[in-house]
């Protein structure tokens, strides 16, 4: 009987202490994870040795250094950013201007996204740029067009995303306005409408669903809870270098990523947020130095605030990569052939050190007869031009030209080289940091498939999320057609004895007989075939 006694006892001790020990201490939930993508886009190595060189201190992306990425397309040795940022988006190498869109025969057809997946499974969404968001690689995280430069398109299947943070550029996609034709300002030489012929006004939509609309940093610093939707510029965001110069009324890249990511972690349900420094790009397009270290810059200052959010939180996985190169900026060119051996740093970066603003923002600032045109060689410092340098800027025949001038007159005082306005083939830098971070070389796509095993997503299984809508309904005796009565909103319609379902382009929505219902994901129209997704 004592033996007994004696052995009833520690059972007591662990019931008492299992009462009145609360059970999430016994049992703690698995901490809902996160994941932050950045891209830098159009980055080669170069250019953050250069910028690195330029702040004089290590970058926060040195200490996360852990591979490399291949970066070439289904098509081509050298990625557009439409395929690049679909590739890493997807999982899938895609074709150059496809957004979110794999080939399919001689056609295209969507592919779920990694944005898509994380929030079908509960977890919170946004993402975050100093493009236009409706720019190629935003666009190819949120949206599925055919061709990147269907931003009205884009700009529509964002607005039906769900999404729980938006943040960046791209205000003129989002209402009726004035019929424009506006020139990316990145060295492609492209165009696109600015006007919304859908006569939608997305704004009215956006607060409907219940967004904080922000137009400025201030605007920023006194969110509200709740979703945010921020367009702090009708197209593109200043340069970092400009913007405290020129617009301080916008946030920088790393306040907008600070704020997302609070955003998103106050939900606790875990979040996957993209990022995107994408001017690095826009300023190598046009070979500017000052353009390119500028954004460099503002991107790390962004990844400095991810990774010491990381750090804190213990569950999070931070990537940065750039989607491709741009420009084959070298340091060093054909005037040191003879005595690459002697350039000490100074040589190379006090020239930069010189310009204020970047070649856009001293351009900006010329007037029309060009009367301040030394004020504005000075502030790209071009102080110390000559007569012939002036004499070449006063001539040129338009702003890209002047910029052009200017940029090479500053690269060659810094012994700079350049191969190319256009994107180059080479491998990449991976940066990332966090449990499960991926390491080594890795391709493009296979970083949608590091992210997606990470955060329990099943990306691969999504395959047959968006079916054939004639193909499927047909095959269950529907009747069809492509109503095409107002070509600017086209629908399909599937109809039977029973009902009639209509599901118009870009929404997430199905109309049954008249009655407005809300689907998973928006519906994708690619000129020739509608997809939707049946649940």
């Amino acid at each position: 009987m004592k033996k007994y006694k004696l052995a009833i006892i520690p059972i007591l001790i662990f019931s008492i202490i299992f009462i009145a020990i609360p059970p999430s201490c016994l049992f703690a939930e698995t901490p809902e994870k996160k994941v932050i993508f950045m891209v830098m886009d159009g980055t080669n190595s170069d250019v953050v040795t250069l910028a690195r060189w330029y702040k004089g201190s290590p970058l926060h992306l040195d200490s996360i250094l852990t591979g490399g990425v291949r970066t070439y397309s289904a098509q081509s040795a050298i990625t557009d950013s439409a395929a690049g940022g679909t590739a890493m988006a997807t999982g899938f190498k895609t074709n150059a201007d496809y957004i979110g869109m794999i080939p399919d025969g001689e056609s295209s057809k969507p592919a779920v996204n990694l944005l898509e997946a994380a929030r079908i499974k509960g977890y919170g969404t946004g993402i975050v740029s100093t493009s236009p968001v409706q720019h190629a690689t935003p666009a190819a995280f949120s949206a599925h067009v055919k061709n990147r430069d269907e931003f009205s398109d884009i700009a529509e299947q964002q607005v039906y995303q769900g999404m729980d943070v938006v943040l960046g550029g791209g205000l003129a996609w989002l209402h009726s306005g004035e019929d424009k034709r506006r020139a990316n300002d990145d060295g492609m030489l492209k165009t696109k409408e600015s006007a919304r012929k859908d006569k939608e006004n997305l704004l009215e939509i956006i607060e409907e669903k219940d967004y904080q609309i922000l137009e400025t940093k201030a605007d920023l610093d006194e969110r509200s809870s709740g979703r945010l939707w921020g367009s702090f510029a009708d197209e593109d965001m200043a340069y970092d270098f400009d913007r405290a110069a020129l617009l301080p009324e916008q946030p920088s890249l790393g306040e907008m990523t600070s704020t997302a990511i609070e955003r998103l972690d106050r939900s606790g349900n875990g979040f996957f947020l993209f990022v995107e420094g994408s001017k690095i790009d826009w300023a190598a397009h046009k070979n500017d130095p000052v353009g390119m270290i500028s954004e460099v810059l503002a991107f790390d200052e962004a990844v400095g605030e991810a990774v010491e959010f990381a750090k804190r939180d213990g569950h999070t996985m931070v990537i940065a990569v750039t989607d491709h190169g741009n420009s084959g900026l070298t340091i060093g060119n054909g005037s040191t052939d003879k005595d690459y051996f002697d350039q000490p740093v100074k040589q190379i970066i006090e020239p930069l050190k010189k310009a204020r603003l970047t070649v856009k923002g001293a351009s900006s600032q010329l007037e029309k007869d060009r009367s301040n045109l030394k004020e504005v060689l000075a502030s790209y410092g071009l102080e110390d031009h000559t007569e012939d340098e002036f004499c070449r800027v006063e001539k040129a025949g338009s702003v890209t030209e002047q910029e052009s001038e200017m940029a090479a007159m500053l690269s060659k005082r810094a012994s700079l080289g350049f191969t190319t306005h256009g994107h180059t083939g080479e491998d990449v830098f991976l940066y990332a940091y966090g449990p499960e971070k991926p390491v080594g070389l890795h391709e493009n796509s296979d970083l949608a498939t590091s992210i997606s095993d990470f955060l329990g997503l099943d990306l691969a299984g999504l395959s047959d999320w968006y079916v054939d809508a004639r193909e499927y309904y047909e095959a269950r005796g529907y009747e069809t057609k492509i109503d095409m009565s107002d070509s600017h909103n086209p629908k399909f319609v599937a109809r039977n004895e029973q009902e009639e379902l209509v599901f118009p382009e870009n929404k997430n929505i199905m109309i049954r007989n008249g009655y407005e219902v809300e689907l998973q994901a928006v519906n994708v129209y690619n000129g020739e075939t509608f997809f939707v997704h049946v649940e």
